[in-house]
C-alpha cells in the first residue's frame, strides 16, 4: 500500500470513530505515524494528496488549482483531458469508480442525484466552477464529466478585440443598446458577457438570472438569481422561465440573463421592450443571422400560436445588436461580428434584417440604434 493510501485509511478510521475531528489536523496525525521521517516538501505533497481525496475532488484538484487551466473533462470515467490556452491534452488516467466518488462528493451537499434514473447532473463548485457529469446508460463508453473553470479575474473586452472594436462595444453598453453575444460552445460568450457588464455604470442596479451561476459582475449593485433543478427530496424545479418574470419584481435597470435556450425567450423579449434597457444575454449560434432565427423559433416555443412574424417583430423591437464571438484556430477567443437590427416595422429577414458594425474584426460601420 502506498504511504497516500495508508494516510487515507488511517484518516479514514480516525474520522469514523472520532467526526467532529479536523480533517487536516487527522492527515497530520497519520502522516507523522506513516512518514515520520519525509523532509518538508515530501510532507506538502502528501497531504495535498490525502485532503484532496478525503474532501477534495480526488487526482483532480491538482488541476483545478491550476489557474490557467479553462476546462477538465473526464472521458470513459479514466481519460483526465485538460483545455490550457486554447489548447487540449490527455494528463492523468482515474482509477476505476474515482469519477464516480468525486462527482458524488460534489452534488450530494446539493440535494441533487446521478443515477440511472437521472443520468445527467449539473451542479457548481464552491469557487464557482461548473461541473456537467453524464453516467450510463446514455454514455455507453462510461461516465463523463466536464468542469469549466471560473477564472477569478474576469478577461476585458480587449482579450476580444482589437482597440477599435473594443470600443465601439464599449459604446453599446453606453447607449444601453439590448445586446445578445453569441457563438458556439466554449466561444468566450460568458467571459466577454462579464467584459461587457464591466462597463456598466456603478450606480445601476443588475438582475442576472442563470442556470447555473457563473457570472461574476465587477457591478456593486447586483442580484443574482439561479434557477434550481428537482431534488430527491421532491422539491419542484425552478426554472429560467419562472426567474425572468421574477426579476422584473425586482426593479432592475439592466436585465442580464446568462443564456437564452428555450421558452424564456418570450418572457425575456417582453421584458425588454418594457424599458429594461441595456441588458444582456447569451445565445448558441453561428452568427449574427442564425441568431435571429434562433431567437425567434425560441420565442415560438413560448407561445406557439404566434405566427412566425409576431415573434420576429417582438425579437426585432428588443434586440438592438448581436455580437459575434468565436474560437480561432489558435485557441483565442475574438470577436468575429457585430450587427446591428433593422428598426421594428421594417418587413425583412435573416441577413437583410442586419447592419455589419464589425465584419471579420474590421470597423465597418457606426451605431445608429442606441437607448440613450
Amino acid at each position: 500500500m502506498s504511504e497516500v493510501a495508508s494516510i487515507i485509511e488511517g484518516a479514514r478510521a480516525e474520522l469514523r470513530s472520532h467526526g467532529d475531528r479536523d480533517v487536516t489536523d487527522v492527515v497530520d496525525r497519520q502522516l507523522h505515524r506513516i512518514a515520520p521521517l519525509a523532509d518538508p516538501s515530501r510532507l506538502a505533497s502528501l497531504r495535498r494528496a490525502a485532503l484532496a481525496e478525503l474532501n477534495g475532488l480526488g487526482p483532480l484538484d491538482r488541476w483545478l488549482d491550476d489557474p490557467e487551466i479553462d476546462e477538465i473533462m473526464v472521458n470513459a470515467g479514466r481519460d483526465v483531458w485538460i483545455d490550457r490556452d486554447g489548447s487540449t491534452e490527455l494528463v492523468d488516467r482515474l482509477a476505476d469508480g474515482q469519477l464516480a466518488t468525486i462527482v458524488e462528493r460534489i452534488v450530494a451537499p446539493l440535494g441533487l442525484r446521478l443515477d440511472r434514473t437521472n443520468p445527467i447532473v449539473d451542479a457548481r463548485l464552491p469557487d464557482g466552477s461548473r461541473l456537467c457529469a453524464v453516467i450510463p446508460p446514455i454514455t455507453p463508453d462510461g461516465p463523463c464529466c466536464s468542469i469549466r473553470r471560473f477564472r477569478s479575474h474576469p478577461f476585458s473586452i480587449e482579450s476580444f478585440a482589437a482597440p477599435a472594436v473594443a470600443e465601439l462595444l464599449r459604446e453599446l453598453v453606453r447607449a444601453r443598446c439590448n445586446l445578445v453575444v453569441a457563438g458556439a460552445t466554449s466561444s468566450g460568450k460568458t467571459s466577454l458577457l462579464n467584459a461587457l457588464a464591466g462597463e456598466i455604470g456603478r450606480g445601476e442596479r443588475l438582475v442576472t438570472i442563470e442556470d447555473t451561476a457563473e457570472l461574476r459582475l465587477g457591478a456593486e449593485h447586483v442580484v443574482r438569481l439561479e434557477a434550481r433543478p428537482g431534488t430527491a427530496e421532491g422539491l419542484p424545479p425552478v426554472e429560467v422561465r419562472a426567474l425572468v418574470r421574477a426579476a422584473l419584481r425586482l426593479r432592475p435597470d439592466r436585465l442580464v440573463v446568462g443564456e437564452v435556450r428555450g421558452a424564456e425567450a418570450l418572457d425575456m423579449v417582453q421584458a425588454l421592450n418594457t424599458g429594461h434597457d441595456g441588458s444582456l444575454t447569451t445565445c448558441h449560434a453561428n452568427g449574427p443571422a442564425d441568431t435571429l432565427r434562433r431567437l425567434e423559433a425560441m420565442v415560438l416555443m413560448g407561445a406557439p400560436s404566434w405566427p412566425p412574424a409576431t415573434a420576429r417583430e417582438q425579437v426585432r423591437g428588443s434586440i438592438d445588436v448581436v455580437v459575434h464571438v468565436a474560437r480561432t484556430a489558435s485557441g483565442s477567443r475574438r470577436v468575429v461580428a457585430v450587427a446591428e437590427l433593422s428598426e421594428p416595422g421594417q418587413t425583412l429577414a435573416g441577413d437583410d434584417a442586419l447592419r455589419m458594425l464589425v465584419d471579420g474584426e474590421v470597423l465597418v460601420g457606426r451605431l445608429r440604434r442606441g437607448r440613450r
